[in-house]
């Protein structure tokens, strides 16, 4: 067992490295593209990937909850496209902190929809968590930013989707669960695209209605299929570290893809975080580490 532990930690450790590092190769992206262009390109290449693992092992579950599906799908596009919008404009380490917070939506969702039960303990976490999300949004002073408030918003969609999942993962094979995600992730911004240059919307939207542009360079090309290859590996990485029996300590050890991603941000020109914003990046991993850790 301790092995086998290890190995899931060993799993994480290396999924939390790629995560963060993925997010470095979307900002780095994100100067010459827009973030919905990295969405639908990163997408686009999934339903590829997925398409061909489908094809040389079909699914054994068919399901039957198609709207549920794409709510999966619709919720996971939603998360995905704030979370990149928010690394292209704010420093990377906050960008993917206020993502985690994701486990306290799934715990309040679960709670609402569910019917799961909400202890002393869970609740607590949660007024920590979102205690740090306040220190980092600083909505009482200077630096509040909107983008941050779509940080917070991409991690309560998440949420969505890891709980819609919950609903349908014995009913769809998980293969085709992320092949509706990238399908949605492809076709969505594909329509954003078409109906941008006819609609006008306020500057702070304004990333949801840009402009296509084709990358016209070798070198984005090979930056957008890396991105792709290893958003894969890092998927399958957090499949067999979720495979160790101790999934708490696995739980916790997920958060180091935010020093990883102070680090790539930093590497990157990002500042480093502020007293108050280190303080809340700490207040949310501790919160996180409360929601997960099971007696």
């Amino acid at each position: 067992m301790l092995r086998q532990l290890d190995n899931g930690i060993l799993y994480m450790l290396l999924s939390a490295l790629i995560s963060a590092l993925n997010g470095a190769l979307t900002k780095i992206l994100s100067q010459d593209m827009s973030a919905l262009e990295v969405v639908f390109f990163r997408n686009l290449i999934g339903v590829g990937l997925i398409l061909y693992a489908l094809k040389h092992t079909p699914p054994t579950l068919f399901g039957g909850k198609i709207s549920m599906l794409f709510m999966r799908g619709l919720f996971g596009f939603m998360a995905m496209i704030l979370f990149f919008y928010t690394i292209s404009v704010i420093p990377l380490g906050e960008a993917i902190t206020l993502n985690k917070t994701s486990p306290f939506f799934v715990t309040i969702l679960a709670f609402l929809l569910l019917g799961e039960k909400l202890s002393l303990r869970v609740a607590f976490a949660l007024l920590i968590g979102f205690s740090g999300t306040v220190l980092i949004t600083k909505p009482f002073g200077l630096e509040f930013s909107f983008v941050h408030v779509l940080g917070v918003l991409g991690g309560f969609f998440a949420a969505a989707a890891y709980t819609t999942i919950k609903k349908i993962k014995d009913v769809f094979d998980s293969r085709v669960i992320v092949l509706s995600f990238v399908t949605v992730g492809s076709v969505l911004p594909a329509l954003l695209f078409l109906v941008a240059p006819y609609v006008s919307v306020p500057e702070s939207m304004s990333f949801l209605f840009p402009e296509f542009v084709l990358p016209s360079t070798l070198w984005l090309w090979f930056l957008i299929a890396v991105m792709a290859l290893i958003s894969t590996l890092s998927q399958w990485l957090l499949t067999k570290a979720y495979s160790a029996k101790n999934l708490s300590v696995v739980g916790v050890i997920s958060y180091t893809n935010i020093p990883f991603a102070i680090g790539f941000g930093w590497l990157l020109g990002d500042r480093f975080p502020d007293m108050l914003t280190f303080m809340g990046i700490v207040f949310i991993v501790v919160g996180g580490v409360l929601v997960s850790w099971k007696k």
